[in-house]
């Protein structure tokens, strides 16, 4: 409706050439209208002429083109237009689904990317509940959408690893490796890492030493090496690494279509810095395969190494040739951490430079830095992380608190939806005890929201039936619950889950409303009135379904 709203505003206004996006639509108190607009504020300041005489001939030129959808338009104020929908339009309204504009799009999104042999930590958490509402929303507007997930398997960090590995070994000895119990192996890794990290700082000939284990990882993916006791050690906990995120996934109930390992990159990456070396897009220094950013304003960055072993400059133009290759997409979108930024601007104008449409086919979005409430930032260099289980740990805690029975899905929503609340973008700061907080702009309180509804209809005898007309005390909820598509179609759009979070807090509280001030059950309109509650209840589940959050009908 807004949309079409909109678009009759142009045509109403079509002599001055307006833009769509100078067409702003806002909600009034529902004395006034269902909608209103300052569109005649705007052009009296470039026509000269008087707002409301623009008002009056806007109001009078659209009640011509709406005239089967709205009862009113009238002028307010200094010239504010204000538009009452008809009964007929707001019914047909509230049963409508978000319209499918991306079908026959192919969307490929790219989050979570963990690197084996290290820790999931609390980035990657928000990165995977966040990736998966967006291809949610994507997948609700028409799009094939496929989940896909990028780590490192190769690369210093690996032979910094096991490094630390072989030394806890006493060798390289792949037989001990049974004696790691399976619940410490994830912990066992990252101490290693850990570990690797430090002597690689610290001491020249360690430095040395996982240098040269790097090269032999590289040389077994190489040779596809299973048996010499380093690869045994290698592709043992490398599995190790797999099995541990694919339980973390499972416990957040998100699935990915595919895993893209560097190692699978790294030759198609190589072979595309190789040929473009050629025609002038890198270019070689002391030894190594740069390209210069500085004439785009951006920085140089290596994409092979003085070793010959290629960097994560060259791992992500292979994966993006690769996601080309599997998914023949339209848009690719990639979801990393701010500090990832630059970086990336400057591989995909790398890319830019001899595949345009490959580049300019991909969105990257960022977030800050993920913080318990009074947490500092963490590195996982150092050991001192936020790990990804802490915060479903903490969440796990304070539904405890609230009561003695654990309830998984109470959990998840906690963590879900106070993060997906918040604008992709800045810090993300989560408190557990407010995330559970059943009467606040939580998760768990959207889930009672909808059990309550669900309840409601479970204890009536009566059963619904089509909704006839709109009384005025149950026009703001049907107004409000009109709005779900185009709430849906704009957090799409603009791949921003938090704008379905504001709404579906909204909705529950404007229900809320409704329902303290009039009666459902018993009531003479009982039949239309539990039409009502059905269509809020199914608007509720369907925008937690988005969000990644089961919506239970009893809790």
């Amino acid at each position: 409706m807004e949309e079409v709203l909109r678009q009759s505003l142009l045509v109403a206004v079509k002599e001055y050439d307006l833009p769509l996006s100078e067409v702003e639509l806002s909600y009034p108190n529902q004395s006034f209208g269902d909608y209103s607009t300052n569109l005649a504020l705007k052009l009296a300041k470039t026509t000269g002429v008087s707002p409301r005489v623009l008002a009056k001939d806007i109001a009078a030129k659209l009640e011509s083109i709406l005239h089967d959808l709205i009862s009113e338009v009238s002028v307010a104020g200094p010239g504010f237009i204000n538009i009452r929908l008809n009964d007929a339009s707001l019914i047909e309204e509230m049963t409508k689904q978000p319209e499918k504009t991306l079908k026959g799009k192919v969307i490929v999104t790219e989050f979570s990317d963990p690197n084996p042999f290290k820790l999931l930590h609390a980035g990657h958490l928000y990165t995977s509940i966040v990736g998966d509402a967006i291809a949610n929303l994507l997948t609700e507007k028409g799009a094939r959408v496929f989940r896909v997930n990028f780590g490192g398997d190769v690369g210093l960090h690996v032979g910094k690893a096991i490094w630390a590995m072989i030394r806890e070994l006493g060798g390289e000895n792949p037989d001990r490796l049974r004696n790691i119990p399976p619940v410490e192996r994830s912990q066992w890794m990252s101490q290693a890492y850990v570990a690797g990290n430090a002597a690689y700082e610290d001491h020249e000939t360690a430095k040395r030493e996982i240098i040269e284990i790097n090269q032999r990882v590289y040389a077994i993916q190489d040779r596809g090496d299973k048996r010499s006791a380093l690869a045994r050690i290698y592709w043992t906990t490398r599995q190790w690494s797999y099995d541990y995120f694919n339980e973390f996934y499972d416990r957040l109930h998100i699935h990915f279509d595919r895993f893209y390992p560097e190692s699978e990159t790294v030759p198609v990456g190589l072979a595309i810095v190789k040929e473009q070396l050629k025609h002038g897009v890198f270019e070689s220094s002391n030894g190594a395969v740069v390209f210069r950013g500085e004439r785009f304003g951006l920085h140089t960055r290596v994409f092979i190494n003085s070793n010959g072993l290629p960097t994560y400059e060259t791992k992500d133009l292979g994966l993006a040739e690769l996601k080309r290759r599997d998914y023949n997409y339209d848009r690719s979108i990639i979801i990393t951490a701010n500090e990832q930024q630059q970086y990336m601007r400057v591989v995909y104008k790398a890319l830019e430079q001899f595949d345009r449409q490959l580049a300019l086919s991909t969105t990257h979005l960022t977030h800050g830095i993920v913080r318990l409430s009074g947490g500092k930032k963490m590195s996982s260099r150092t050991g001192n992380i936020l790990r990804a289980e802490d915060i479903l740990d903490a969440a796990e805690a304070a539904v405890k608190e609230l009561s003695d029975k654990p309830d998984n899905r109470l959990e998840l929503a906690a963590v879900k939806y106070s993060m997906l609340k918040q604008r992709l973008g800045g810090d993300i700061i989560y408190e557990p005890k407010e995330s559970v907080n059943v009467l606040g702009n939580s998760g768990p309180y959207l889930q009672y929201a909808h059990a309550r509804a669900r309840s409601i209809l479970a204890k009536a005898t009566g059963r619904a039936t089509p909704i006839k007309s709109i009384t005025p005390t149950e026009r703001l909820l049907a107004l409000t619950l009109s709005r779900y598509k185009d709430v849906v179609n704009q957090a799409s759009s603009e791949l921003s889950p938090h704008i379905l979070c504001s709404y579906l807090f909204e909705t529950a509280q404007v229900f809320n409303r409704f329902y303290e001030s009039n009666r459902v059950i018993g009531d003479e309109r009982e039949g239309e009135r539990l039409k009502l509650v059905e269509i809020y209840a199914d608007k509720l589940k369907s925008g937690l379904r988005l969000l990644g959050i089961e919506a239970p009908a009893r809790l």
